[in-house]
């Protein structure tokens, strides 16, 4: 079976998405002590002290120690490593109580203990103004819910407003506080009377809503809020998930101005996905539960028939429109007792599966009994309601291979061109980052070099239509397919500028455009990227959107820039790096280090593969901070794990948990007839060998350990992570040269506020400063010695 190159990212689709810009040509989007001595511990935080003292000897009375005393400077020194060594691990307390107690024993601040109070002390600013922070916005929430429950809204008389949206503005209120609530305060927020009448008002309107057949209206005034408001409560999430399914399926009916249904179908076909199913039986990481895949499948095509029944997503103004070549009028007209006789057939065989697997208490299919299911599904649709056998197929497909885990999917003929531009980050476009604002399709910023940057077009500029259609209900995704294309070929965009009432028409010639993944703290006017964040300490910043074919050598010039001007700390951003090609990564771990496992991936059959770091090209052993999140998965746990892995520890990692992939995925045509499927073929271990856990298996296990942990926990809370985004997107823009900024909201912001508007990133750059300051303190030692 061929197979592309692996890829690791993660490619789900999902109603509630970020609202980062989509890129045209671009993108569719330990430090332990070495001690000898017996040692106790201090605090909780697992370094080692040794007995005698700081110094290793017996503590001796300090006066008449003089400033340039050896004795001294090896005390201050140690003292310096181990409240480093407490920083790095997140426990600032613990270094504070340490430095306090140097200085009551009547030891001197040498420079370096004085450094790491200065760190200690803007640790504390920064944590004391998040709390202040919280509690302001907070209070601010409780003030709106307040007036809610009194029936005010926003100064208007609560007789003029619409009960529903009266609820939904409950609703609203209560998730937007539930941020910022601590665990007490979260239980008083629903106890509430008013909140309860508002959650049961819902739950009545979204009933009203499922019996139309409006399941996004359902999930969105009611269901999406309940889940955010109580996400323990499985009835809640659950539901949420049922309507969030069916509204995908509806979805998959309706017109789009890039995409007709009938399109959306093509070429799916009933033999692509047993060929998929029979390389995912020798190729899947591991062992298949084909009885749970056959149960979800069946329960997908279920909720296929009752979206159906209900008919409202079978909306046309044009009769003759086609569904997967059944016209419209062919569908509206589909009988409704074989409908429900294909709901009861499939029902039927549910509950023989399900009752197979409560006696055996095991999954018990095989992969031929699987596809026998599968056939009967599709024998039985034949004989009652005649829905079009590549729709079923698909559903079916959606549904099955889901109980896998969410990046084994089919990739159909039509959908091949799209995903594999997903997977590589080289277009033919025009060179431009959009995004939604206000309803409008926007310039988000220009790329340099690019057709785009050359035309006129500017940062800011609303595109009202490409190529004469209006992209007033355009998705970004639909948009994106209008204005790229082959090289060589036009594309007319009308644009609006801000404050101005003409459009203007601005025709640009498409072209190859080569995304690039390396970015620093912020992109002059001339399109040149800043990489060095801290000029007086010479720390850099680099932060990788991607990991693709480029990205290793496009890092290797900035990190070679940044040391021939004395860069003496790196701060490695992989905050909402979503993945990219397991060789880069690879690629990248690589430049830090010299030796030892980066990673190892251990497929189901066959032999582990390891990849090995090489001593040639390794950078010099400056210290590294690497900024993770939630967002951080695939080939980006992999560089986080890596480098800070016990088995090497080159970097601290600071922030949140990544996101918890795991998995390594591969590509195969064995489908046949342009159709490919995108599986999991391996689970990957850090050097150490401990595995990186999905965020699905450690859930099974009743853990939260899945992904990669950092060392120094910092959590943003949500409007903490809009305020960095936004001053990132700010110093990410590039405009054209002449780019009036009068008219419009675009700024730089200054390092200061940068820094400041980013927690993560300013607790990253203490934590660094303290590992330069124990390199200079260990330095002074040697010398004293």
């Amino acid at each position: 079976m061929p197979q592309k190159r692996v890829k690791m990212r993660d490619t789900r689709n999902s109603l509630r998405c970020l609202n980062r810009p989509m890129r045209l040509g671009v993108a569719v989007f330990f430090c332990i002590v070495g001690l000898s001595f017996r040692s106790v511990l201090i605090g909780s935080a697992g370094v080692e002290i040794p007995e005698g003292g700081l110094s290793g000897e017996t503590a001796q009375p300090s006066a008449g120690l003089g400033a340039e005393d050896p004795g001294r400077q090896r005390e201050e020194s140690n003292v310096a490593e181990v409240a480093s060594e407490l920083i790095c691990q997140g426990n600032f307390e613990a270094a504070k109580q340490l430095i306090e107690e140097q200085s009551r024993t009547g030891g001197g601040a040498g420079e370096q203990v004085s450094g790491l109070t200065e760190i200690l002390k803007g640790y504390e600013e920064i944590r004391q103004r998040r709390q202040s922070e919280r509690e302001s916005v907070y209070e601010e929430r409780l003030e709106k819910l307040a007036k809610l429950e009194s029936g005010e809204r926003d100064g208007n008389d609560v007789n003029d407003v619409n009960e529903q949206d009266m609820v939904s503005a409950v609703l609203s209120a209560v998730s937007r506080a539930w941020g910022f609530a601590d665990t007490e305060q979260k239980r008083e927020l629903l106890s509430k009377g008013f909140v309860q009448e508002a959650m049961d008002k819902a739950k009545a309107e979204a009933a009203g809503h499922e019996s139309r057949g409006e399941w996004l209206e359902a999930y969105l005034v009611c269901w999406s809020w309940l889940a955010a408001v109580e996400p323990n409560n499985k009835e809640y999430t659950e539901h949420a998930d049922e309507l969030a399914e069916k509204a995908e399926i509806a979805g998959a009916f309706q017109d789009s101005p890039c995409e007709t249904a009938r399109e959306r179908f093509e070429n799916v076909k009933k033999r692509m996905f047993i060929r998929g199913i029979d390389a995912l039986n020798f190729n899947y990481v591991s062992k298949i539960d084909y009885l749970e895949m056959a149960l979800k499948g069946l329960r997908r095509c279920r909720s296929l028939v009752e979206v159906v029944r209900r008919g409202a997503s079978l909306s046309s103004d044009d009769p003759n429109t086609e569904i997967a070549g059944k016209s419209f009028e062919e569908f509206s007209a589909l009988d409704d007792a074989e409908l429900l006789s294909l709901s009861s057939g499939l029902s039927a065989i549910l509950t023989e599966l399900e009752g197979s697997k409560a006696l055996s208490g095991q999954a018990g299919l095989s992969k031929e009994r699987f596809i026998f299911v599968f056939e009967q599904v599709l024998e039985l649709n034949s004989r009652t309601a005649s829905l079009p056998e590549q729709i079923v197929v698909a559903q079916f497909s959606v549904g099955s291979l889901s109980a896998l885990d969410d990046y084994t999917v089919m990739v159909w003929p039509r959908q091949v061109k799209d995903f594999e531009k997903l997977m590589t980050n080289e277009f033919t476009g025009i060179g431009i980052e959009i995004n939604k604002q206000k309803g409008r399709l926007t310039v988000a910023s220009l790329l340099p070099d690019t057709p785009a940057y050359n035309s006129g077009l500017d940062a800011e500029d609303v595109i009202e239509k490409v190529d004469g259609k209006a992209t007033k209900d355009m998705s970004l995704s639909c948009a994106v397919k209008h204005i790229t294309g082959p090289a060589g070929t036009k594309v007319t965009l009308t644009i609006r500028r801000p404050g101005e009432e003409k459009t203007e028409d601005i025709t640009i010639t498409r072209a190859r455009i080569v995304v690039r993944t390396i970015r620093g703290w912020q992109r002059r006017e001339e399109g040149k990227w800043l990489y060095m964040i801290d000029a007086k300490m010479r720390i850099g910043y680099v932060r990788i959107t991607d990991f693709s074919e480029k990205t290793a050598s496009d890092l290797e010039k900035v990190l070679k820039n940044l040391e021939a001007a004395g860069m003496r700390g790196l701060i490695l951003d992989l905050r909402f790096n979503t993945g990219g090609y397991l060789e880069s990564a690879i690629e990248v771990a690589d430049k830090f280090l010299s030796e030892g496992l980066v990673v190892m991936t251990r497929p189901r059959f066959g032999m582990p593969t390891y990849a090995v770091a090489s001593k040639k090209g390794t950078h010099p052993n400056y210290p590294i901070v690497v900024l993770i999140n939630g967002g951080s998965a695939s080939a980006s746990e992999i560089v986080a794990g890596a480098l800070g892995d016990v088995s090497h520890r080159r970097a601290i990692l600071v922030g949140e948990r990544t996101y918890g992939k795991g998995l390594v995925q591969g590509i195969t045509h064995y489908p046949g007839d342009g159709a490919q499927l995108k599986y999991t073929m391996a689970n990957y271990y850090l050097p150490s060998g401990q595995k990186v856990k999905s965020r699905d298996e450690a859930k099974k296990e009743g853990g939260k350990d899945w992904g990669v942990g950092p060392m120094v926990e910092v959590k943003l809370r949500g409007d903490e992570v809009r305020k960095m985004l936004d001053v990132q997107r700010d110093n990410a823009v590039l405009v054209k040269a002449g780019h009036n900024n009068d008219a419009g909201s675009l700024k730089k912001h200054s390092v200061e506020d940068t820094i400041e508007a980013d927690s993560q990133l300013s607790i990253g750059i203490l934590v660094l400063k303290s590992k330069l300051i124990a390199e200079e303190a260990r330095e002074q030692k040697r010398k004293a010695a």
